[in-house]
């Protein structure tokens, strides 16, 4: 299993392109840039750590077809490929009605369709050649003024409802999955897109000789997206009831997340986290249900450079199971 980097939207446009570095030097196969509403733009951190970077793949992870028309998108990833030398890597997501309509005004509706359509203009666009496309969602009829250094530069779906996964799965170059990505919903994806798509997944790390404290950093951040993700695939296949995914839904919802329910079991469900030899053991049960990239999350409170070294530790360390009596500790 490979190592990527995800650089936090919070992070400085100098830091983020600092932190990058760090991550080619360590041997990192990919860095992401997330573009969370409304933080830095991932086009244009790309292309500056496009072009103080060599090796590392740059990665976006992820941008809509709401937000961007897909033949923008075309334009820019054709752009950052010109830039990095053909090392980038589109993400492309459906997005969701709170960002698009609550906060942005947009309406959201049919995203799946409307998704798929983007990813049929994209690749067409990126061959260079004259488009013509009569579409439900989008119609198009242009071209690239410029032939990108690849015809065909990898497009990965970040999504997670089923009928996305099947589009995934037939048309896309493979998945970057979200945060809190077990290991039992990890082997349901590969399960259904076969072994050939590429899986990332976002991993929060957390490694600290004190488990407990390096379990504690993490309780607020697995609640937030707990929340956010509710009763989903996402947590039911990680075997969490209806009712405990409801309750830390309302409390996403109430801006008051369940940080009390979060015991030892969910953060071994679904975080790298404790001590180095714990930590280790995630990571390998992600790499055994077939996870190609472990995408690990940046955190601005932690050093970034810290996080890299202990990544790559984790690599090399021996796992070992987690305690059965630590189940319920909170």
């Amino acid at each position: 299993m490979r190592l990527g980097f995800s650089i936090s939207g919070h992070r400085d446009a100098a830091s983020a392109v600092a932190v990058a570095r760090l991550a080619e030097d360590a041997g990192f196969d990919t860095v992401w840039i997330t573009e969370d509403y409304c933080e830095r733009g991932a086009f244009a951190l790309a292309g500056a750590i496009a072009a103080v970077t060599r090796r590392i793949r740059v990665g976006i992870g992820v941008v809509n077809p709401w937000t961007r028309h897909p033949a923008l998108i075309a334009m820019e990833l054709a752009s950052l490929e010109e830039i990095s030398g053909g090392r980038a890597v589109l993400g492309l997501g459906a997005s969701n009605a709170r960002w698009m309509t609550d906060q942005l005004g947009l309406p959201f509706d049919r995203p799946i369709g409307r998704l798929a359509e983007a990813l049929d203009v994209i690749r067409a666009m990126m061959t260079g050649e004259h488009l013509d496309f009569q579409g439900e969602h989008f119609r198009v009829s242009a071209g690239l003024a410029f032939s990108p250094p690849r015809r065909t530069p990898p497009i990965v779906l970040g999504v997670k409802g089923p009928r996305a996964l099947t589009l995934a799965a037939e048309r896309a170059d493979g998945l970057l999955l979200s945060i809190l990505s077990s290991a039992p919903y990890i082997a349901s994806v590969r399960g259904r897109v076969g072994p050939e798509a590429e899986l990332a997944a976002y991993v929060a790390l957390s490694v600290d000789q004190d488990a407990r404290a390096a379990r504690d950093r993490l309780r607020p951040m697995v609640a937030t997206y707990l929340g956010v993700h509710g009763d989903h695939e996402i947590t039911r296949t990680a075997g969490l009831d209806a009712e405990l995914c409801a309750a830390f839904r309302q409390g996403w919802l109430d801006d008051a997340p369940r940080t009390d329910l979060v015991d030892d079991t969910l953060l071994d469900l679904f975080t790298a986290a404790g001590t180095t030899a714990e930590a280790a053991a995630s990571l390998s049960r992600l790499a055994d249900s077939g996870l190609d990239v472990a995408v690990i999350r940046d955190d601005p409170d932690v050093d970034p450079e810290q996080l890299m070294n202990v990544a790559t530790l984790l690599q090399k360390a021996p796992p070992v199971s987690p305690p059965d009596d630590r189940r319920g500790d909170r």
